[in-house]
């Protein structure tokens, strides 16, 4: 499938008081990655909107197995793994020093018309033709 890569740094100011990334950062790590797949992809937010959708979160899972610490280097992963009736990005956050898996979760997101307002039970053709474009 298709993935791409960010690499984040983890700032004093993602920290709790206890001194460790705060559980409720990881979504924008996430969101970065995501952007950058979607670029990739050739289909973010201004895209999705100017072809008449939006494509809400709709659920998000989050399996922290080691918390990040201030000044530790990241890379986070997104992939693209579902795309025909709904957009699902695996996520991936590794160490990069040593490697070592840190993070992982994913998103769900639907197409919502922009016009009616209603639910899409597939996704539309703009992102089968992006995607098809880059897998072929």
């Amino acid at each position: 499938m298709i993935s791409a890569d960010i690499t984040v740094k983890c700032q004093f100011y993602d920290l709790d008081p206890m001194g460790i990334a705060w559980h409720g950062n990881y979504p924008r790590f996430f969101e970065q990655a995501r952007c950058a797949l979607l670029d990739k992809i050739d289909y973010n937010y201004d895209q999705m909107r100017d072809s008449g959708y939006a494509w809400p979160i709709v659920d998000m899972r989050i399996k922290y197995v080691r918390s990040l610490r201030f000044g530790q280097e990241v890379t986070v992963t997104a992939t693209l793994v579902e795309y025909e009736n709904r957009l699902k990005i695996n996520y991936l956050i590794k160490d990069i020093e040593t490697g070592e898996k840190l993070t992982q979760g994913f998103t769900i997101q639907v197409a919502i018309d922009n016009n009616t307002e209603e639910m899409l039970f597939q996704s539309p053709p703009v992102l089968y033709q992006k995607v098809e474009a880059l897998l072929c």
